[in-house]
């Protein structure tokens, strides 16, 4: 079974998430906001992330950087959920190594989508 981490500031955003990845079959946590999240990635591999882009302190392009630059998460896929639907946001996630853009509120089936692209479900 997949695990994933979603990583967002927003608790009911965040829970929200990770219910619909356990209906969907991958174990999934969620961490509140870029420090518990970079403090999990730091000693944990998940086989996904779902990454929030506007949050207090360090954004998710920090954390998306971060993922890509770290030997050991480089080849884990992270995928960009904010309700921040503008191009450039698009273009500068895609850019920095996510492998897809969701516009929250995220949909049970562009979720689906996302991870049949990578093969994870």
């Amino acid at each position: 079974m997949h695990n994933a981490l979603v990583i967002d500031d927003n608790r009911s955003t965040a829970d929200s998430m990770v219910r619909v990845l356990r209906a969907l079959g991958i174990q999934a946590r969620a961490a509140y906001g870029p420090g518990p999240g970079m403090s999990i990635l730091g000693h944990e591999k998940p086989d996904m992330v779902f990454l929030d882009i506007n949050m207090p302190g360090v954004s998710g392009f920090e954390i998306l950087s971060y993922v890509s630059r770290e030997p050991r998460l480089a080849d884990v896929p992270v995928f960009v959920c904010t309700s921040d639907d503008q191009p450039q946001t698009k273009d500068q996630a895609l850019k920095n190594g996510a492998r897809d853009f969701l516009v929250k509120p995220v949909t049970v089936d562009a979720l689906e989508l996302a991870l049949k692209k990578v093969r994870l479900i």
